[in-house]
């Protein structure tokens, strides 16, 4: 999420594992402890997900949905403000898509005023990612001024983009799980009805403060899971009803903790998250979102206490999770994989499994080991073959295999599904490594989305201008590169915004100042080939060829295959550098 965060698809675990986790073992040694302090109990009302909820009074959008939009049920409560509960919304098709997307239009947060309408334009911005990933031929001209509009917004306003570009970009292997719903709901796709049976749930019980936390919390894992962040506000707006009907609810502060995450605002994830453990020390999804805040903004040190603390108060695959992550940022990846497959030994629910051979999965392919990949990922999709994670971590497998055309094939069939900017990014560079006919083309139309999806995001208040920088540095605009990293890294300074932050200065010809920004990146002892394919060129570049030569080789024996284009320039830079 960021590189690791929440976005991109990775399930949580609360109980029996949010978003598609799992239950865990308990790892030993330098892992994570194996007994757990006495656990009080703990409300877990808020793993349900839910659908469109409205509240103060105000309709909150459409969510899309395949069927059709029951009308709305308005519902009172003693505060005398009405909230209406929508079944469901449609996606609207059709119209000036080039303007919705490009944000010439409200968005659904920006006022209670003309909601419908407003509401329409959201649901617009969704559809004509999709549908232009869909009809790349026959939108092609919507596509370039749409783009162009997009990047204008999205570019000005530090540009966002969601999700983390794994290896090739910044996205460590063993990606933490997200803070939100039960997987057993997304495995088997009840995610949708438990969102209906919710919503008739809220219009007999308004002051279901469990109830609107639980709405939140959906809206978030929504969000993730469909690649809609116009789910975020409506997830605000639950949360915030649940504190105003119970103020102090530690779910409902869990899930703004976790909603600030996903919109990658890791300062208030951690306020969001201290205040839900002032209440409720054992808050599963705190622990884990304290944990994910504190990487994030490159407290490591602390990040590994709290992860320690978290194993002794909630041990399970959330906790395992993120404790291997913090261990794979110091180059510990055998801890890392020892943690994961003790949390497989104990994995029950479909969602759990899914889950956590998908983190196997990336893992190895982080370290080279792509057969092993593979076989994590069939098992993953022998689970839940719809799991979005693993199709494309499979299809990454693939093309580092050398088998393109099943990975060009698998990355094609996860962008119609979910158009989000890291499959998205890595479909454009498969068809620009391709180089059939038409295949230039094929790749500027991926990176038109990603620039598309940029301002869908930041209209819905996403911050992700570390993604943005890398995106922007490899297929965009060189100077809004430079401008996002800077202002990411004045944020936060982790290994990934020091990596964003050295290949933007080099990509904007300043190797002197980047130098140092790819020497922190890599001095965690972080084994990412990108990161150490981007220090060797901005070592060569400098001059120091002996140094360029050992990163440039370390990048190309760790993970041959960590880019379609990056591992190409590696080995041409390593041959020019002997």
């Amino acid at each position: 999420m960021s590189p690791r965060t929440n976005d991109n698809a990775t399930p949580d675990a609360a109980k029996a594992t949010p978003d598609d986790s799992t239950v865990g073992a308990t790892p030993t040694e330098n892992t994570a402890k194996a007994t757990a302090a006495p656990t009080p109990a703990e409300d877990t009302t808020g793993a349900v997900p839910v659908e469109d909820t409205p509240t103060d009074g105000e309709d909150t959008g459409v969510l899309p949905h395949d069927s059709g939009t029951s009308e709305a049920t308005p519902v009172e409560d003693n505060t005398g403000e009405a909230a209406s509960v929508e079944d469901t919304g449609q996606v609207v098709s059709g119209g000036d898509t080039a303007k919705a997307a490009s944000g010439g239009e409200p968005s659904a947060v920006a006022s209670g005023e003309g909601t419908a309408d407003v509401a329409g334009v959201a649901d617009e911005r969704v559809a004509a990612v999709r549908r232009l990933s869909q009809s790349q031929r026959r939108w092609r001209a919507a596509q370039l001024g749409f783009c162009a509009a997009a990047l204008a917004v999205a570019m000005t306003a530090g540009a966002v983009v969601l999700g983390a570009l794994r290896d090739g970009a910044t996205t460590p292997a063993v990606a933490p799980v997200s803070n939100g719903v039960s997987p057993q709901l997304l495995a088997s796709g009840d995610l949708d009805a438990s969102i209906l049976a919710l919503q008739a749930q809220l219009r007999s019980q308004p002051k279901d403060f469990g109830g609107w936390a639980t709405l939140g919390l959906a809206y978030v894992e929504q969000a993730r899971t469909k690649g809609d962040p116009s789910r975020y506000p409506q997830a605000q707006k639950a949360l915030d009803r649940s504190l105003k009907l119970r103020p102090g609810y530690d779910p409902a502060l869990a899930g703004r903790a976790a909603l600030a995450a996903a919109r990658h605002d890791f300062a208030d994830a951690l306020k969001y998250a201290d205040l839900a453990l002032e209440q409720n020390p054992y808050s599963e999804r705190a622990l884990s979102s304290r944990i994910d805040a504190l990487v994030e903004l490159g407290r490591y040190d602390e990040a590994s206490k709290a992860a320690d603390l978290a194993d002794a108060r909630r041990p399970g695959v959330p906790v395992f999770t993120r404790y291997a992550y913090v261990h794979e940022l110091r180059g510990d990846v055998k801890t890392a994989r020892r943690v994961l497959l003790q949390a497989l030994d104990t994995a029950t629910s479909r969602g759990d499994v899914s889950y956590v051979t998908t983190a196997l999965g990336q893992l190895a392919w982080s370290q080279g080991d792509y057969h092993s990949a593979m076989t994590y990922y069939a098992r993953a999709l022998a689970a839940d073959d719809n799991y979005l994670p693993a199709l494309e971590g499979r299809a990454r497998a693939q093309a580092a295999l050398g088998d393109r055309a099943a990975a060009i094939k698998g990355m094609e069939l996860v962008v119609q599904r979910y158009p989000l900017p890291q499959p998205l990014v890595e479909l454009g560079e498969l068809y620009e490594a391709r180089g059939a006919a038409g295949d230039a083309q094929k790749a500027r139309d991926q990176y038109t989305l990603v620039n598309a999806w940029i301002s869908l995001a930041h209209s819905y208040g996403v911050n992700a201008d570390l993604d943005t920088a890398l995106a922007a540095a490899d297929h965009g605009d060189h100077k809004a590169a430079l401008q996002a990293a800077r202002a990411e890294w004045a944020r936060r300074h982790t290994v990934h915004t020091a990596d964003a932050l050295g290949w933007a200065l080099h990509v904007s010809g300043h190797d002197a100042e980047a130098l140092p920004y790819a020497r922190k990146a890599t001095a965690t002892g972080y084994r990412n080939a990108s990161f150490l394919y981007h220090r060797g060129i901005i070592e060569q570049a400098t001059g120091h060829a002996d140094q360029a030569r050992t990163a440039l080789k370390a990048a190309l024996d760790l993970n041959p295959g960590f880019s379609p284009l990056g591992a190409r320039k590696a080995r041409t830079a390593l041959k020019a550098a002997r």
